[in-house]
């Protein structure tokens, strides 16, 4: 089963910087991570090639740092990796970043299962991947818990619903996005991190997948971002004491003291 798994390089939030009124966050002293969500989405990827064979592919698509996460999936035991990066893919937003992720994944070839994790930390849309979903011409199913089956035709898994679950079943190949109820990520092993370190993370521009630098960047963009700021912070509670009757009396008092009732 060949298995392609698009992931993220996001700003650790406890390292970036927000400048009022600048709207725009300061990354210029941030620490890249892999965005928490796909590692998720790459544990099930490997004990899918585990259980099934075949072959796992990362894309991501960003700077030249981001073949940090490309070589973190490899020494997890990933077979291959590939990084879009072009300077003509600034400015991008997620209708571009799953346009061109689409491209990518043609470019890759056959497969029969692409993966995400359900959104991303940092921008959190959690539509990139139905996105591609629409873009490749297959079947999604999105928030999905658990793979309960899974042949090359065909896969029948649980979608994560806010009481219970929904038990689908699609055609293969397909697109799914999961949550991190599906499993616990594994930690690389010293034979993986060896691999990683020698791995020589292949490029693709935007001439490679065929695009133009009209459908790209800011200019392919559907969205624009009109005001960024930081929410302002909740006041303090109001907390009563004593008996529930009296908490109750006060509770009303509150309440017609703030013109509320």
């Amino acid at each position: 089963m060949n298995i392609v798994v698009c992931i993220k390089q996001i700003p650790d939030a406890a390292t970036i910087t927000f400048q009022p009124g600048a709207n725009h966050v300061d990354l210029a002293g941030a620490t890249w991570i892999t965005n928490p969500m796909d590692e998720y989405a790459l544990e099930e990827g490997l004990r899918l090639k585990e259980k099934l064979g075949g072959k796992v592919t990362v894309i991501t698509m960003g700077g030249k740092e981001a073949e940090g996460v490309i070589k973190n999936a490899i020494a997890l035991g990933v077979d291959e990796g590939f990084l879009l990066s072009d300077p003509l893919f600034e400015g991008s937003d997620a209708y571009v970043t799953a346009h061109v992720l689409s491209q990518a994944i043609k470019k890759v070839g056959d497969f029969h299962l692409v993966l995400f994790g359900k959104s991303s930390s940092d921008s959190d849309t959690a539509w990139t991947g139905p996105a591609i979903a629409e873009f490749l011409g297959v079947p999604q199913v999105t928030f999905v818990k658990k793979i309960e089956e899974i042949s090359e035709s065909k896969a029948r898994v649980q979608r994560m619903m806010d009481e219970g679950y929904d038990r689908i079943e699609t055609t293969l190949p397909a697109v799914l996005t999961v949550v991190k109820e599906i499993n616990e990520p594994r930690l690389p092993s010293l034979k993986g991190k060896m691999k990683a370190k020698s791995y020589k993370v292949p490029i693709w521009t935007a001439a490679d997948l065929g695009l133009g630098p009209e459908s790209v960047g800011k200019v392919g963009a559907k969205c624009e971002l009109t005001k960024l700021w930081v929410p302002e912070a909740r006041l303090g509670g109001t907390f009563f004491q004593g008996e529930p009757a009296e908490t109750a009396v006060q509770l009303v008092q509150a309440l017609k003291d703030q013109k509320i009732l």
